[in-house]
């Protein structure tokens, strides 16, 4: 397993050790001596063709995620809310498939989401906090100030994503 890193600091990729024969493979998603984090949680996620979930955080006990598509493909994005970053407010995407030999690590104090792209898709995510509903925001998918190309206009969203979201300057610009 490798670590590779992206173009906002802390946000890596493992790339993965296969092992295929004829029968199919066998892949690690994840070694704490490789990636020494604390990720005591996992969650499974199952979406179907243009579904977007996100942008999703929590305001207190943020949670690392360790992101493996186990079947589909998805668009994947983290967005950087650490306030004395210098990639404040600016995101990162990605293409993961079940295929691929990577996972995908977002730090804690990112908003994460993704787009379903293939008909359907599942995500296995490995968090370092429990889910908290009482700290969850979630972040515009759509917000002007991320200007984030989702390839998409009009995605299927719940309803928490729909109408309870807000936009980066209401979350960190208030007056």
């Amino acid at each position: 397993m490798k670590l590779i890193k992206t173009k906002i600091p802390d946000l890596l990729i493992l790339k993965s050790q296969v092992f295929k024969d004829k029968r199919g493979f066998l892949k690690e998603t994840f070694r704490k001596d490789v990636l020494n984090k604390n990720l005591p949680f996992d969650v499974m996620s199952y979406s179907k063709k243009n579904v977007l979930r996100g942008l999703h955080f929590q305001s207190k006990y943020s949670q690392a995620k360790l992101i493996t598509v186990t079947h589909g493909k998805i668009l994947d994005v983290a967005v950087d809310l650490r306030k004395n970053s210098k990639t404040f407010g600016k995101y990162f995407s990605i293409i993961i498939n079940q295929d691929d030999d990577f996972s995908f690590f977002i730090p804690e104090n990112f908003a994460h989401g993704f787009l379903c792209l293939s008909k359907s898709c599942t995500i296995n995510y490995k968090c370092s906090n429990y889910r908290n509903q009482k700290y969850e925001r979630t972040l515009a998918w759509n917000d002007p100030h991320l200007n984030i190309n989702w390839h998409i206009k009009n995605p299927l969203l719940s309803d928490k994503d729909k109408n309870k979201n807000q936009t980066f300057k209401e979350l960190f610009f208030k007056s």
